[in-house]
């Protein structure tokens, strides 16, 4: 027999009915939310019992003293992004801490919690506009959490959120507070196909517990223990037996064939009484027989509540049942003491379980249906303001589709106002649905679905509805460009897919009457870098130009001098620099200077990858400024992080992992489009600090990433970084495997200048695999490619190349180009590119000319060290030693250092201070495992501390 749980800390239903079941479940459950930051997610069909198990699992915490928070989602609400987590939040006030320790952040929450807003910080000030608006209450609900400190986030029925609401919870749980636990349900049988409980794919990321739990239908023996827990002595084995058959397992439906057999006693041949039931087994039966039952009031209040379909008062119980407040009174009584209807909430009511509402909105005669219906849209259209999408929704039901279609597109202006596109998108996939509706309105509902798709997260089914709509011969040529134009976007911008390319080029022949969005278009389609789209960018942005030639759409023209800039600077053209200069940066449209802030930033994106730093940093400041002068939350979110990317080029590396995480803290929303830009820094700084193994694992996540997008350089980039750590761990095959794919990439790109590594990365693992064809043909294709283009960083890796084919048969020559290149590297002020050529140059000096050769490797040396690249340092330093320009070093703890560190238990220490691995510094210092264990054991017995706290107590670790 299947024993109960839970029982001792949970409050008994008011039913008596045991848990019985799931003892896995809820033992799994518990565990996760004890365990915080934690994610869990319920999952499971209508009843099957997903409110109780969280009902037992939240009783329990609270019991240990732990507070809970909770929220839940409605098939039919109004338009209130963040409904759910607002009313879980309305439940804080008792958990707030003083207003001194709450962050300036949690102030944006003051308009939707007013009931506690004097408990909260001021309102921060910032920009205006929906993206400026959610993102100061994302960061406002994070820090309210944290500040609460521990406590459990429960928001039930996810299936149901709104799309502002599934975003919000897809971005906390990205960015979980430390002492937060986040526990959601959802039926996965009512989410669009194919879509992820919160909208879009989530993983838990690093150092967040929790799980994903499916609950299953009970078992035969579950059913019989929950009889017996009930019936006691009156519960048979036949009786549980029929009670399974009825059920297949059901929790809902066993629960209400048992308190019918417990209301009416279990009598006489309980099991003869289930068998010969009138309907077909199943929840139908069990709710249609307790609403047979009911005296006449009750029954139209019961149905009254059942074309609600939401919690009402029983004054608008009354009104939609038609019913005297007396009659109505006693009517609601009887409902509730029956247990067909439950108190929601005070003062609200309804029923249980939305399928027992479904039943019994089935079980209403149609004409009495309709007419309450009707009586419905009458309440609801009194009340100030009027909730639009239940007066649709019950519009509809009474079969009048002419003034549905009118008071659902009204519902959908007001959704798209208060910035509840996923109420809006599922309002107008059903108004496109209709088959009456004009032609003329049936344009306008897929012009507007197209709009808000675009920005939407959760777009899976929006994007689907509109593809069937390309087929719709009823629509205007226009309108079918305009969405596959936002389809085209919405695939490259949100998939990486390639189809999305195709869509574009196709919507420039349909919007043929629109120059405006055709040279919107053509300026997306300029910007795609694969597939040899490259070599078309000029000519789409001419023709662009040409199509606005005569149009007064000075935002059109904004746009695509953006995108003409974004592709100068990524050709490192010498042209860009007076086009720069000629930019609006006052007094212009605010959508033109959103597109001038755009060019500003992609064009010093470029120019710093192309290697002119000194120039393109104050235009990156300049965007940053202009961006948050506009409220561009997603612009200044990117200035930041290439603001850091800069940071590292400019070898002002203190901090940068640290910097990057509060970063992606402030700005969770852009996870998952700046991780690939957060992945490749981290794998970069990682690979430069000798700690080999984690860059790898940072640049395969790039990697992963990289190839999504329409621009090849973050693919070259990662590529790059792989094939250069690679080569560090002397394991030149897999750099060349690394680095071949790429080559290819960028040969048909053409993007020379911002292959950034590439090139002599590749040239190096050909060499040293017996590639050198290759390397010398991927030389000559970078010569031919740089020709006629300002790019010093891509300069310098060319010549890094030539003296690295060069060096073994011509050392002097390659000598001249390492100058070459350390000169050109010196000239843009990147400090570890300087100390690396400064190192191949000394080296390739060395045999000739060594006096000459140590004063560069020395250079070289303190280059490396100053920046804590421990794995060059020791790596640079070897070559000095072995030129005899300085003693070797004594062996590492030799009586001349007592409990001092040595030269080389220096290095090790600061290895293991920045988190490598016996492995990483085993390759980093060339040398065995066991020599480093040894090293490794002499640091932690002269520093007097474990290996996590090197770090702290050493005072080379920073």
């Amino acid at each position: 027999m299947t024993r109960s749980v839970g029982r001792d800390n949970a409050p008994t239903p008011r039913w008596g009915f045991a848990l019985v079941g799931r003892d896995r479940e809820l033992g799994l459950l518990l565990d996760a939310l004890r365990h915080p930051p934690a994610v869990a997610v319920l999952e499971g069909e209508g009843g099957i019992g997903k409110s109780r198990l969280v009902r037992e699992a939240t009783a329990a915490l609270a019991a240990e003293g732990r507070p809970v928070l909770a929220g839940s989602c409605h098939p039919l609400r109004e338009p209130f992004p963040y409904g759910p987590v607002v009313d879980a939040l309305r439940g804080a006030g008792a958990l707030l801490p003083a207003t001194e320790r709450i962050p300036a952040t949690a102030g944006a929450l003051a308009e939707l919690l007013p009931d506690v807003a004097d408990r909260l910080p001021p309102p921060p000030p910032g920009p205006h506009g929906p993206r400026a608006r959610q993102h100061r209450i994302v960061l406002g609900v994070r820090s309210l959490l944290a500040a609460i400190g521990p406590v459990v986030l429960v928001v039930e029925d996810l299936h149901w959120a709104d799309e502002a609401t599934r975003e919000l919870l897809l971005l906390l749980a990205r960015d979980l507070p430390g002492r937060l636990s986040l526990l959601l349900t959802v039926r996965t049988e009512d989410l669009p196909p194919g879509t992820p409980a919160l909208g879009a794919a989530y993983r838990r990321p690093p150092g967040v517990g929790g799980a994903t739990i499916a609950l299953e239908r009970l078992t035969g023996p579950d059913v019989r223990a929950l009889a017996e827990a009930v019936l006691g002595h009156d519960a048979t084995p036949e009786l549980g037996a029929a009670l399974y058959e009825r059920s297949q397992g059901l929790p809902l439906v066993v629960e209400e064939d048992l308190r019918t057999l417990r209301d009416e006693g279990a009598g006489r041949d309980p099991v003869g009484r289930l068998r010969s039931a009138r309907v077909p087994a199943g929840l139908s039966e069990a709710v249609i027989e307790r609403l047979d039952a009911l005296p006449p009031n009750g029954t139209s209040i019961a149905a009254a509540a059942a074309v609600l379909a939401v919690p009402g008062t029983e004054a608008v119980l009354a009104a939609v049942a038609g019913l005297d407040p007396e009659p109505a009174a006693d009517g609601l009584t009887a409902a509730l003491r029956a247990a067909v209807l439950a108190e929601a909430e005070p003062g609200h009511y309804g029923f249980r379980h939305v399928l027992a509402q479904q039943v019994a909105h089935r079980h209403v005669p149609g004409p009495l249906r309709v007419r309450m219906h009707e009586r419905a849209v009458r309440v609801l259209q009194a009340r100030t303001p009027a909730p639009l999408v239940r007066i649709a929704h019950h519009t509809l039901a009474t079969g009048d589709r002419r003034a549905w279609l009118d008071r659902a597109q009204d519902a959908v202006r007001e959704s798209v106002a208060l910035g509840d596109d996923g109420t809006a998108a599922r309002l107008l996939r059903q108004i496109l649905d209709a088959p009456e509706l004009p032609d003329a309105r049936r344009a306008e509902a897929a012009r507007t679905l197209a709009g808000i798709t675009v920005n939407g997260v959760d777009f899976s089914a929006s994007a689907a509805r509109l593809r069937l709509l390309l087929d719709d011969p009823r629509l205007p040529v226009a309108v079918r460009g305009e969405i596959r134009f936002a389809l085209g976007v919405l695939a490259t911008n949100q998939g990486g897919d390639r189809t999305g390319f195709q869509d574009l080029e196709r919507a420039v022949d349909e919007l043929a009457t629109r120059p405006d969005l055709v040279a919107r278009v053509l300026s997306t389609l300029a910007l795609d870098e694969r597939d040899g789209a490259t070599a078309l960018a000029r000519s789409r942005l001419d023709r662009a130009d040409l199509v606005l030639r005569d149009s007064t759409d000075e935002v059109a023209r904004a746009t695509v001098r953006a995108t003409r800039l974004t592709v100068l600077a990524r050709d490192a053209d010498p042209g860009i620099w007076p086009l720069l200069d000629r930019l609006p940066r006052e007094g212009a449209d605010a959508a033109v200077l959103r597109q001038t802030a755009r060019a500003l930033f992609n064009a010093a994106s470029g120019l710093i990858m192309a290697g002119h730093d000194r120039r393109a940093g104050p235009l990156l400041a300049e965007s940053l400024e202009l961006a948050e002068r506009l409220g561009l939350t997603n612009a200044v979110c990117f200035g930041r992080f290439a603001l850091l990317h800069f940071d590292f080029f400019g070898g002002r590396w203190s901090g940068l992992p640290e910097r990057l995480a509060a970063l992606r803290a402030e700005y969770p929303e852009m996870a998952p489009v700046a991780e690939v830009k957060e992945e490749l820094l981290l794998g970069q700084l990682a690979s430069a600090q000798g700690k080999f193994g984690r860059a790898v694992d940072h640049l395969r996540t790039a990697s992963a990433r990289a190839g999504q997008h329409a621009q090849v350089g973050y693919a070259l980039n990662v590529a790059a970084g792989l094939a250069t750590v690679r080569l560090a761990q002397d394991e030149p095959g897999k750099a060349y495997t690394a680095a071949a794919p790429a080559v290819a990439s960028l040969r048909e790109a053409g993007t020379w200048a911002q292959a950034i590594g590439l090139v002599p990365a590749a040239v190096d693992a050909a060499l040293r695999t017996g590639h050198r064809d290759f390397a010398e043909g991927l030389a000559g294709d970078a010569e031919a490619g740089l020709a006629g283009r300002d790019a010093p960083a891509a300069e310098a890796e060319l010549a890094l190349a030539r003296g690295l084919l060069l060096l073994e048969r011509e050392p002097d020559a390659a000598a001249g180009h390492f100058a070459d290149a350390h000169r050109l590297r010196l000239g843009i002020g990147r400090p570890y590119d300087c100390a690396r050529a400064a190192e191949h140059l000394g080296r390739a000096l060395a045999q000739r000319r060594p006096e000459e050769a140590g004063g560069y490797l020395a250079q070289a040396l303190d280059g490396f060290a100053r920046l804590g690249a421990s794995a060059d340092a020791a790596r640079c330093g070897r070559a000095v030693r072995g030129l005899g320009l300085a003693r070797p070093e004594p062996s590492s703890g030799g009586r001349g250092y007592g409990d001092r560190l040595s030269p080389r238990e220096q290095q090790v220490a600061e290895l293991l201070a920045r988190g490598a691995t016996n492995h990483d510094i085993a390759r980093a210092l060339v040398l065995s495992q066991r020599t480093v264990e040894k090293h490794v054991a002499q640091v932690l017995r002269k520093l007097g501390t474990v290996r996590r706290n090197v770090g702290k107590v050493f005072p080379g670790g920073g």
